[in-house]
């Protein structure tokens, strides 16, 4: 029998992702997966149980550049980051990942269809230069009565509401969404970052790989666009993005 907590996989799609089970609804099984920012649903029948050790994703290690940093001269104000994610095992994930690489970032566990209301009095306490908007998502391949999209809608109204606090681009960053979400109207929102071009899934750590990268990248220059998609699990299929400035201050000298 299969239990909530306990890590599985879908027989209808070949065993291909490892998703942690949830919620039990009925004969219905809620799932996340374990290293994608997936939600999916399914029946038991169609669940396998996997009982193979959940080995640690070490995916994003020192792949921030910031050691190549003169620091002999300069010094390095690199941008905040507020990271709101519908996950909380993910959002642990992410918050050693800007640890690691010496970001000053906040973390927040919201419930996505909890974002909207909530997301201006985030700002106002923490006012980053960088917001990261993510969870779970999914495109459902039969429309359903909630829409397309799990959770892009979600994501949509809180970047609305964010671009409302602050309407430039270059003063706040955000990157919104996650696997299969829908990356064009979310960028029409006004999220400088999104996923997913492809509609394929994306790994729990690629927002934060792209606020670190931003958070690096200097305030005065345009940013690398293509070279910080490509530091994404799955590159641009999974993330795209506008070009913007970066949010990185450098001064002179240095103590």
């Amino acid at each position: 029998m299969i239990r909530i907590g306990d890590y599985v996989t879908r027989k209808s799609y070949q065993n291909d992702i490892v998703f942690k089970v949830i919620d039990v609804q009925g004969d219905n099984f809620i799932l996340c997966g374990a290293c994608v920012r997936l939600l999916a649903d399914s029946p038991e029948g169609d669940l396998l149980l996997y009982d193979e050790k959940i080995e640690e994703d070490d995916f994003g290690e020192q792949i921030i550049e910031y050691k190549t940093l003169d620091r002999n001269e300069y010094f390095y104000l690199p941008g905040k980051v507020l990271h709101i994610d519908g996950d909380k095992e993910f959002l642990e994930k992410c918050m050693l990942f800007y640890k690691k690489n010496k970001i000053k970032a906040y973390g927040v566990y919201s419930l996505e269809s909890a974002l909207p209301d909530n997301i201006r009095g985030y700002l106002e306490k923490y006012n980053p230069d960088i917001l990261v908007i993510t969870g779970h998502d999914a495109m459902y391949k039969k429309r359903r009565s909630n829409g397309s999209y799990k959770n892009t809608d979600n994501f949509i109204k809180a970047v609305h509401e964010a671009r409302k606090f602050e309407k430039s681009h270059e003063k706040l960053l955000i990157i919104a969404g996650a696997c299969q979400s829908n990356y064009e109207e979310l960028i029409r929102a006004g999220a400088n970052f999104a996923s997913s071009p492809k509609r394929i899934n994306i790994h729990a750590l690629d927002p934060a790989i792209v606020a670190t990268s931003l958070s690096f990248s200097d305030k005065n220059n345009n940013i690398d666009l293509i070279h910080i998609l490509e530091k994404t699990k799955y590159g641009v299929e999974g993330m795209g993005g506008i070009i913007t400035k970066g949010t990185m201050y450098i001064g002179y000298p240095r103590e």
